[in-house]
């Protein structure tokens, strides 16, 4: 008897690694009703099921995680082998590399770490945003790297600790550390997250203020600061100049700054030389943007 065609081990592995039916129709360019079919027409082949239907996608069975540890490593080498005769060893920056992140850090350090790469081919195209719609676009195929501020959890997708983003509590000139307690508060968000975060792991104590501006981007809060509206708590690698040249500083140094990890998201399996080339990149020299 012939076994299933690789077509429906292509959809299979898709929907196993994205964890959607929507999310591997996407990947694969087929309409979900295409994708469901092959499922159920492996499902039936085999004649055991793969998935069990959730609300926010497909569950897999301890058949489906069997099926994809066999299947998964054959089907890369084999995807590996056509886009190498499609591309060429030559060609490392024939494919357009679309990568995702944080505004303020793709502005302030990722654009000018990866110059030299267009310099020499690459074509890049970014998308800004937060993390979970950047990793939902990762998985279904939108983006081929995303840089997230929390670590992945999705399945389907490889993740690297790229660097520590270290926090500072900074003002303009005029304010002073006494100040703290009463000087406005200006922030990303409503909730303070960053500045809760500080007050929380520095001076042990929960932050409950409301802020007087919220930006949503560091780049606006640090304007906002930097012209002495209040006082926040930013990235060193963004305010780095500013410190530097005194026109803010920083109001307190804790023994053990607050630190946060970032990270590097691709998807599992080969991937167009673009894409490995700029992931190699970043991972070597990332730990130079603080």
């Amino acid at each position: 008897m012939r076994g299933p065609s690789l077509d429906l081990l292509r959809t299979f592995l898709a929907v196993y690694r994205s964890g959607s039916v929507s999310a591997a129709a996407d990947l694969l360019g087929l309409a979900q009703p295409t994708v469901t079919a092959h499922v159920k027409t492996l499902e039936t082949a085999l004649d055991r099921p793969l998935f069990q239907r959730v609300a926010r996608g497909m569950t897999p069975t301890p058949a489906a995680d069997h099926l994809a540890a066999r299947i998964g490593p054959a089907l890369d080498d084999l995807a590996e082998v056509v886009d190498h005769d499609l591309h060429g060893p030559g060609e490392t920056f024939s494919h357009t590399v679309h990568l995702g992140g944080p505004a303020e850090l793709v502005c302030a350090r990722l654009l000018p770490s990866l110059a030299v790469l267009v310099t020499q081919g690459l074509r890049l195209r970014v998308t800004l945003g937060l993390p979970d719609q950047l990793l939902a676009d990762l998985s279904s195929g939108g983006l081929d790297l995303v840089i997230s501020t929390l670590r992945p959890r999705r399945r389907g997708l490889h993740v690297d600790a790229l660097t520590d983003e270290e926090f500072a509590l900074v003002a303009a000139p005029s304010w002073t550390f006494d100040d703290i307690d009463h000087a406005p508060l200006i922030a990303y968000a409503e909730n303070l997250p960053i500045l809760r975060r500080y007050w929380r792991t520095v001076f042990d104590t929960r932050l409950t203020r409301t802020p007087a501006v919220v930006v949503p981007d560091l780049r606006g809060v640090l304007t906002a600061v930097t012209a002495g509206a209040g006082i926040t708590v930013l990235p060193t690698y963004l305010c780095a100049s500013e410190l530097a040249d005194g026109r803010l500083h920083q109001l307190h140094h804790p023994d053990i700054p607050p630190i946060n990890t970032l990270f590097l998201a691709s998807r599992n399996g080969p991937t167009h030389p673009a894409t490995t080339a700029v992931r190699g990149h970043l991972l070597l020299h990332a730990g130079n943007w603080a």
